[in-house]
């Protein structure tokens, strides 16, 4: 099946307070936490821009202004460049290659994950049939390609990717009291959670609401269950989400040893 995925938005919630990663001395939001020399934002872009999506409309809030500046200097900050002092000339030296329509789209330092794709989708949404939407703390090795096609493909209005629910916890396995298997941090084969990467028609702005509290995975997401309108893409590859220091502390491990599956290559 003939899948665009140049002309589908991504829209990524970006305007949370990250407060569990919070430790009284970083004030920027969770989507600019670096993982490596970049934000994890920045990851979860370059891993939809490996299937061809490049346009993003970026849903902030809190501490918009660190995305923004982040973006309107994206040239300077990822490219050599030479300042003649005197003449107040700049030349760039090589470029990035990253071929992205970026919005900045501000949608409230207080309002839900919901209210946000509507507000932003509102304005950006324009007259595309499908997009996208995820969180900026979450990164998978999951093909968001073969997931657009498989929403494509079902005919209803939502795809949301399921994974398996990572355990924090050792856990084993008893016959009687004797202890006959254990794993430090088994995967739960025969359970699914939310992964957090969405496909969406467009139908599916009328399940959303403007109103601050209206949260993505509470009433549009059960609804749209309810409705029959929901699919699951299944992955059982790598997922991971970012939402303690610990969480932060593993990604950044991944990067500086090249293990990062979410790129697909090597940093």
């Amino acid at each position: 099946m003939q899948a665009d995925t140049g002309s589908v938005p991504v829209f990524i919630l970006c305007g949370g307070l990250g407060t569990r990663l919070a430790d009284g001395s970083d004030l920027r939001p969770k989507p600019m936490v670096p993982i490596g020399n970049r934000p994890i934002l920045w990851h979860v872009m370059r891993s939809y821009a490996q299937f061809g999506f490049r346009r993003f409309v970026l849903c902030t809030g809190f501490q918009s202004d660190s995305i923004k500046s982040y973006f309107l200097n994206y040239h300077w900050m990822n490219s050599d460049f030479s300042i003649d002092l005197k003449r107040n000339t700049t030349t760039v030296h090589g470029s990035h290659d990253e071929d992205w329509e970026v919005t900045l789209a501000y949608t409230g330092e207080v309002t839900m994950t919901g209210a946000r794709v509507a507000r932003a989708a509102a304005r950006y949404l324009g007259d595309a049939e499908h997009f996208a939407v995820t969180y900026g703390d979450g990164l998978t090795d999951a093909n968001l390609l073969d997931e657009y096609r498989f929403h494509l493909g079902h005919q209803k209005v939502g795809t949301v990717l399921g994974v398996h629910p990572p355990s924090r916890f050792g856990e084993f396995k008893l016959e009687g009291d004797q202890v006959s298997e254990f794993e430090e941090k088994p995967e739960f084969e025969d359970r699914w959670i939310n992964g957090g990467y969405f496909f969406f028609r467009r139908d599916f702005k009328a399940y959303l609401s403007e109103d601050d509290d209206c949260i993505l995975e509470r009433a549009p997401l059960g609804r749209l269950a309810r409705d029959g309108e929901l699919r699951t893409f299944r992955h059982d590859g790598f997922w991971a989400c970012m939402d303690t220091p610990r969480d932060r502390d593993e990604l950044n491990k991944r990067w500086a040893t090249g293990d990062t599956p979410w790129l697909g290559c090597e940093p």
